[in-house]
């Protein structure tokens, strides 16, 4: 598979969190670390560097769906073999990944958890290859 780049390098900056560290955190702690999170955020999106934020509903709330050997199985709660979950992310942009890691490295919940650094795929590009008729007919996002 030939993986395409998204010229303006975007990341996604996916947040994982170990829910018991969490909540040993003490009072108060959490709303500080939220408080410093939103407002690096805010910095972020004032440079154009993140477009988009959003935490995750808890893993309880969560549905696991796949399909094998021509059955469907959707199971509760998130898969997976871990004790930190996916707890949110952030769609940034970057020069290239070093600067995407120091982005990152701002965040709190690297404290609770980690944060996964992931360059974006442009989905674009594989749209024009794989339906190069219909990806014109159909309007495009401004990435």
């Amino acid at each position: 598979m030939t993986v395409a780049y998204i010229s303006d390098m975007k990341f996604a900056l996916l947040v994982y969190i170990d829910p018991k560290q969490l909540g040993a955190l003490p009072p108060g702690e959490f709303d500080e670390r939220m408080r410093h999170c939103l407002a690096h955020a805010d910095d972020l999106r004032q440079q154009g560097k993140l477009f988009d934020s959003q935490m995750l509903g808890l893993p309880a709330a969560a549905r696991s769906v796949r399909a094998r050997n021509g059955r469907r199985i959707v199971l509760d709660g998130p898969f997976a073999e871990t004790k930190e979950v996916l707890a949110g992310f952030n769609l940034i942009e970057a020069d290239d990944i070093d600067e995407a890691v120091r982005i990152a490295e701002q965040f709190p919940w690297i404290h609770t958890g980690c944060l996964e650094v992931r360059p974006l795929d442009d989905i674009e590009a594989v749209r024009r290859r794989v339906l190069p008729q219909r990806s014109a007919a159909l309007p495009h996002q401004a990435s």
